[in-house]
C-alpha cells in the first residue's frame, strides 16, 4: 500500500557544507547532505541516510572515538546528539548562535565545541564517563579575539589547541596542572586554518590561510605534566557552572544551568584559567615553553598556478606523518611531516575544496568541494579513487525509472544526465553530450538505452551498457524540445517543442525523422506512450489548453482533441493503457478514457498542494495557494493511485476511482529554503517593512530594493541573499511498487515501503493462527502450513516454513499452490532473497514456482516478477565478486605451493598458463557446446593420426 511508504534514501546530493567525519575503522565516510546526513560505506560501496532531518542546514558533525554517538549542529546553533546504533536523536541542545568547530577528545571523555570566540567543554554521555546527562558543561575558555577556526585534542585528551581567526594559537588544559601554563603561539600572518598535536607528544603543527606551516617544538613530553587536585580549584569552577554537583539532577535543570551560563561566556570571569601565568618573572623561568622549529610556505606551489591562491583545509595523520593541504584553486597536496617532503599532489576541480580529512590508517583521503557538491575519496599510495560522487550542480528537472527499477536516470539543468543504482544509492556513470538543461527522460522498455530531451535542440539516445551517446536525434529547424516519450518497442522516439509547437517522431534504429505532428497551438509540455505492446497511441498536452490523441503507425496527423480547460502541465498514462490522466494550470487533474474520450474522474487538489511564502512575496501564502498547480503526475505501478506535486514542499497520493486523498508527504523541514513559512517571521518585519525586500547596495548598483526578477523560477541568483526555493520537479513510482522518486530542490528522495511495521493478512480466518503453522510443521504437512503463513502474511514465519521444507519436496509444495497464493509467494521470495545465505535452496523454490505456474495466464503480477529478477541479478553481481576474488587468492595459494615444491626439489605438474576456465562458477550452454565441440575435434585429429 502506498500509505506505507516512508523516506528510504536521499540520492543526488553527495555533500552540501561542514565538515566530513571517518568513522572509527575508517571504512565510511559521514557526509553533511543540506539538513540530512548520509554515511557512505566504501567497504560494500553502498551508502545510507539517515531518516532523522534537522530545521537548517547542518554545518558541523562530530563522531565519538567508538563510533556510537554523533554530534551534530545545524547553521542556527541548534544542536542534535545521535545514537549511530538506533539511528534517532537522543537529546538536542540549543546553543546562541552558530557553532565554528566540534571536537571528542580522543579517550571520548569531553567534547570541545567554539562558539565564536568561546570554547565550551562538555563531558561526554556514556560508560566511559558514568555522565548520563547529555551537555553537561566541564570548563570554558577565552579562544582569542577573533573567532575560534580550529579545535585539536593531544593524544592524552588533557591539553587542547584552539587555532583563531586572529592568527594566534592557544594551547589550554582541561585539567590544573602544576607545570603547565596556557601558552599563546603566535607568528603567523594570516588566519589560523588547523592545528595539530603530534602522537604522543605535545609538538605541535600549526597552518595558516596564506600557506604558512609552522612546527613548534615543547620542552615537555605528556608524561612531564602533573596533575594536581588543589582546594583552590572549586571556586571557579563553582563560578563557572554548578553542573558539577547537578549529576543527579534532572536533563532539563541541567539543560537550563548551561543555557544560564552561556550568558556568562563573554565575561571576564566566566573564561577565567585557572593555568595561566600571569607574572612575567614567573613566564621567563617557567618549564613549560614551545620553540619554533621551521616555517614552510606551503603555498608556493599552488601559487605558480594562481596568483591568490587561499589555503582552504588541512588535515594531519598521526600516524603516518602525512598532512594533506587543500587549495582555492582545487588543488592538494601532501607532505611527509617533520621534513616537509612533498610526496603526492592532484587537482580534482577548478572550484575551492572546503574539507580534506584522512582516515585513521593514514590511507584514504576524503575531500569535499562545496560548490560544486562533490565528495571523492583518494587512495593516494595506489593513486586511485575509493570514492568519486557528484551530484547535479544545480536543479535535478526530470527522473525515470529503469523497467526493472534497479536504475534512476535523472536530468539536470546543468545539462548532465546521470545513473544512479537504487541499491546502492552511488551514480555510476554521467552524461555531458547535452550543452543546455535537460527538460525529459525516459528509459526503454528492454533497459538497453535512455533518452533525454534538451534546451539544446537535439533528443540524445544513450546505450545503458557500454556507456555512450550513440543516436543524436535533431529537427530540421533548431527547436527547443520540453518532453521526449518512447514507445512500447522501443523502436520509435517523440519529442514535443517548446518554442516550435510540433511534435517530431524519430526512429531510434536509423535515426531518421520520421514524421512531423503538428496540430497544437501553443508549447507542447508533455508526451507519453501507451505503455501497452499492442498500441502506438501517443497523447500530447499542451498550453494551447488541449490534449491530442494520435495513432502514430496509422493516421498521419488526424487526431481526437479533447478540451482540457487550461493549459495542460503534464500527462501520463495508466499501467493499463486505457485511461490517461491530464495536469493542469487550474490545479485540477483529470482522468480520461482514452478509448471513449470521456472523462473518467476529476481531483481538485490545489488546496492540498498549499504552497508557503517566500521571504520576497508581496502577496500573502493563501493568495500564493490560489495559483497552485501540479507540475508532474504518475500511476503507481497497479493503477489504483495518482502521485502528485508541484511548486511546494508536498506530494499528494490520490485514490483514483474515489477522486480522494490518501496521503500527504512532506519531502523536506529545511528552513534554509525559502517557501516553507506560510508566514512572514515578526522578527524580520520592521516600521519599514519587510526586511527581505530590503538590500544593502550601493547606489551605483541599483539601489537598496531586492526586486525579484520576472519569471524566475528556483530562487533569484542575480540576489545577494541568494534561497534555493522548496520545489518538487518531478515524481515516479518504481516499476515494482515498492518505492516512488521525488526529485526536489534537495536532490531525489526515496520513499520505500517500510518493510516488517505493518500487518497485512489477507483471507485471515479463526483457525490460522501461527500456533497452527507451528503443528502443521510437526506433522510434516507443509502445504497447509506454507498456505496458513502466507494468509498471515508474516514475513519471518513464512522464511521458518520455507526452510523447514525438504529439497526434495519443494515441487511437490508448489504444485498444491492454487494461483492466488502462488503470486504472493513469488513476492516473499524475492525479499528472502534479498538476505538469506540459503541462495541455492531460494533458486529452487522459485524455478519450481514458475515452471509450475508461469504457463498459465494472470497469476503472476509484474512487479513480483520484477521484484524477483532485481534479487537475482543482484545477488549474481555480488556472487560474481566474490568468485572472482577467491578465484585469484585460489591462485596465488597454488603459485605458492608450486613454488615451495620446488625448493624442495619435488617436480611440479606442468600447468597451464591461463585456468580460469577451470574455475567459472556458472558454465553456460554455449560453453560446454564449444568444449564438446572441440573435444570431438581432438577426437577426430586423433583418429586421423
Amino acid at each position: 500500500s502506498p500509505l506505507a511508504l516512508q523516506f528510504s534514501n536521499l540520492l543526488g546530493t553527495i555533500y552540501r557544507n561542514g565538515n566530513l567525519v571517518f568513522t572509527p575503522d575508517g571504512n565510511s565516510v559521514i557526509s553533511p547532505v543540506g539538513n540530512r546526513i548520509t554515511v557512505y560505506d566504501l567497504k560494500n560501496n553502498k551508502s545510507r541516510t539517515l531518516s532523522l532531518e534537522s530545521r537548517y542546514n547542518y554545518t558541523n558533525l562530530a563522531l565519538s572515538p567508538d563510533g556510537s554517538l554523533l554530534i551534530a549542529v545545524n547553521e542556527q546553533g541548534d544542536a542534535q546528539l545521535i545514537s549511530m546504533v538506533s539511528c534517532t536523536v537522543i537529546h538536542r541542545h540549543k546553543f546562541q548562535t552558530g557553532i565554528q568547530c566540534l571536537s571528542f577528545s580522543p579517550n571520548g571523555e569531553y567534547f570541545a565545541v567554539a562558539v565564536q570566540n568561546i570554547v565550551l567543554i562538555f563531558r561526554a554521555p556514556g560508560e566511559i564517563t558514568g555522565e548520563y546527562n547529555p551537555f553537561v558543561l566541564r570548563r570554558q575558555f577565552l579562544g582569542g579575539y577573533d573567532d575560534v577556526t580550529w579545535l585539536d585534542w593531544s593524544s592524552d585528551s588533557r591539553l587542547l589547541a584552539i587555532g583563531c581567526r586572529d592568527s594566534s594559537t592557544k594551547i589550554c588544559a582541561i585539567n590544573y596542572m602544576r607545570n603547565f601554563r596556557t601558552f599563546n603561539l603566535s607568528g603567523h600572518t594570516d588566519a589560523i586554518v588547523s592545528c595539530f598535536f603530534e602522537a604522543n607528544s605535545l609538538h605541535l603543527n600549526t597552518i595558516s590561510r596564506n600557506g604558512q606551516l609552522c612546527l613548534w617544538e615543547c620542552s615537555l613530553a605528556p608524561s612531564d605534566l602533573e596533575d594536581e587536585v588543589k582546594a583552590v580549584i572549586a571556586p571557579p569552577l563553582s563560578k563557572k557552572g554548578k553542573t558539577e554537583e547537578s549529576d543527579n539532577e534532572s536533563e532539563d535543570d541541567v539543560e537550563d544551568v548551561v543555557e544560564k551560563q552561556e550568558p556568562k561566556e563573554h565575561t571576564a570571569a566566566a573564561t577565567e584559567d585557572l593555568n595561566e601565568v600571569k607574572d612575567e618573572e614567573v613566564k621567563k623561568s617557567h618549564p613549560f615553553f614551545y620553540k619554533k622549529l621551521a616555517r614552510h610556505y606551503l603555498a608556493d606551489e599552488a601559487r605558480k598556478e594562481q596568483r591568490d591562491v587561499a589555503l582552504t583545509a588541512a588535515n594531519y595523520n598521526q600516524k603516518t606523518k602525512v598532512l594533506v593541504v587543500a587549495f582555492s584553486t582545487g588543488a592538494f597536496f601532501l607532505y611527509e611531516l617533520p621534513d616537509v617532503n612533498m610526496i603526492h599532489s592532484l587537482s580534482i576541480s577548478d572550484y575551492p575544496i572546503s574539507a580534506a580529512l584522512f582516515n585513521c590508517t593514514g590511507d584514504w583521503v576524503a575531500l569535499a568541494s562545496r560548490e560544486i557538491g562533490q565528495l571523492l575519496v583518494w587512495e593516494w599510495q595506489s593513486e586511485q579513487y575509493i570514492m568519486k560522487q557528484q551530484g547535479h550542480s544545480s536543479e535535478m528537472t526530470c527522473i525515470a525509472y529503469s523497467s526493472d527499477g534497479q536504475f534512476i536516470a535523472t536530468g539536470g539543468e546543468d545539462s548532465k544526465v546521470k545513473l544512479w543504482n537504487t541499491q546502492s544509492s552511488f551514480c555510476f556513470v554521467t552524461f555531458s553530450e547535452h550543452t543546455s538543461g535537460v527538460t525529459g527522460i525516459q528509459f526503454s522498455r528492454n533497459k538497453k538505452f535512455l533518452v533525454s530531451s534538451s534546451l539544446d535542440g537535439t533528443v540524445r539516445a544513450f546505450d545503458v551498457n557500454r556507456y555512450r551517446n550513440f543516436r543524436t536525434f535533431t529537427s530540421p529547424n533548431p527547436a527547443q524540445f520540453s518532453c521526449v516519450s518512447v514507445d512500447y518497442s522501443g523502436e520509435l522516439v517523440v519529442a514535443g517543442g517548446q518554442d516550435v509547437f510540433d511534435i517530431f517522431l524519430w526512429s531510434v534504429k536509423t535515426g531518421k525523422l520520421l514524421e512531423i505532428i503538428s496540430g497544437h497551438e501553443g508549447p507542447v509540455a508533455s508526451v507519453a506512450f501507451s505503455p501497452v505492446a499492442t498500441s502506438s497511441t501517443l497523447v500530447s498536452g499542451s498550453w494551447d489548453k488541449t490534449v491530442k490523441i494520435w495513432n502514430c503507425l496509422e493516421s498521419n496527423s488526424e487526431h481526437e482533441t479533447i478540451d482540457a480547460l487550461a493549459d495542460v502541465t503534464n500527462v501520463t498514462f495508466s499501467p493499463s493503457g486505457e485511461e490517461v490522466a491530464v495536469a493542469t494550470l487550474s490545479g485540477t487533474i483529470t482522468i480520461f478514457d482514452i478509448k471513449s474520450a470521456t472523462q473518467v474522474a476529476s481531483i481538485e487538489g490545489r488546496n492540498d498542494l498549499s504552497g508557503g511564502r517566500l521571504a520576497t512575496d508581496m502577496i500573502t501564502a493563501e493568495k500564493n495557494a490560489q495559483a497552485n498547480y501540479f507540475s508532474t503526475i504518475e500511476y503507481s505501478a497497479d493503477g489504483e493511485c495518482l502521485l502528485a506535486a508541484g511548486k511546494s514542499a508536498n506530494i499528494c497520493i490520490y485514490h483514483v476511482r474515489e477522486a480522494i486523498l490518501l496521503k500527504k508527504f512532506q519531502i523536506t523541514q529545511n528552513h534554509s529554503l525559502d517557501g516553507l513559512n506560510e508566514f512572514i517571521s515578526r522578527k524580520n518585519m520592521s516600521e519599514f517593512g519587510n526586511m527581505a525586500l530590503v538590500e544593502e547596495r550601493e547606489e551605483l548598483e541599483g539601489g537598496k530594493v531586492a526586486i525579484r526578477l520576472p519569471g524566475v523560477r528556483s530562487g533569484d541568483m542575480s540576489s545577494r541573499r541568494f534561497h534555493q526555493e522548496v520545489r518538487v520537479f518531478s515524481v515516479r513510482f518504481s516499476p515494482t511498487g515498492q518505492a516512488f522518486a521525488a526529485a526536489g530542490t534537495e536532490g531525489l528522495c526515496i520513499y520505500a515501503l517500510d518493510k516488517g511495521v505493518v500487518f497485512d493478512p489477507f483471507d485471515l480466518s479463526m483457525e490460522v493462527t501461527p500456533k497452527a503453522v507451528h503443528e502443521s510443521l510437526k506433522i510434516l504437512d507443509y502445504t497447509k502450513a506454507l498456505v496458513m503463513s502466507l494468509k498471515l502474511n508474516e514475513p519471518n514465519l513464512i522464511a521458518l516454513v520455507l526452510e523447514r521444507v525438504p529439497f526434495r519436496d519443494v515441487e511437490l509444495v508448489c504444485a498444491d499452490l492454487s494461483p492466488e497464493f502462488a503470486q504472493r509467494l513469488l513476492q516473499q521470495l524475492a525479499r528472502q532473497l534479498q538476505g538469506t545465505p540459503h541462495i541455492e535452496f531460494y533458486l529452487q523454490w522459485s524455478c519450481c514456482l514458475l515452471t509450475k505456474h508461469g504457463n498459465q495466464d494472470g497469476v503472476f503480477q509484474h512487479t513480483g516478477l520484477l521484484a524477483l529478477h532485481e534479487v537475482l541479478s543482484r545477488n549474481y553481481e555480488m556472487l560474481n565478486k566474490i568468485c572472482d576474488y577467491n578465484k585469484y587468492t585460489l591462485k596465488v595459494l597454488l603459485d605458492r605451493a608450486d613454488k615451495l615444491q620446488l625448493e624442495n626439489g619435488e617436480q611440479s605438474k606442468p600447468t597451464d598458463e591461463d585456468s580460469d576456465e577451470e574455475m567459472l562458477l556458472i558454465r553456460t550452454q554455449e560453453d560446454e557446446a564449444k568444449q564438446s565441440q572441440f573435444s570431438d575435434e581432438e577426437e577426430s585429429d586423433s583418429e586421423s593420426d
